[in-house]
């Protein structure tokens, strides 16, 4: 299982990615060991996940959602994700 999700950095600014191991990706987002772009922006909260049978799919999924404005992410985000309730 992949999942494409976005986290919400501490300057308010949205990062989206992909990851088959969602609870760690996290983790090393705020260890400060992910991402350029998340090491100067931590914590960063997971605010949107869903899940992708492939890695091709998710990958696919991310690209997708990197087009978006932020005001699409917004919205997508506010349509709230069921694995949102699992990963507390």
């Amino acid at each position: 299982m992949y999942y494409t999700y976005i986290v919400e950095c501490s300057d308010g600014t949205y990062y989206t990615g992909y990851t088959n191991d969602l609870r760690q990706r996290i983790r090393t987002h705020n260890e400060k060991k992910g991402a350029k772009y998340t090491r100067s922006r931590t914590p960063v909260t997971l605010v949107y996940a869903e899940e992708s049978d492939t890695k091709s799919l998710a990958m696919k999924r991310e690209a997708a959602i990197k087009r978006l404005s932020r005001k699409e992410k917004e919205r997508l985000i506010a349509g709230g994700s069921a694995l949102l309730t699992n990963f507390s």
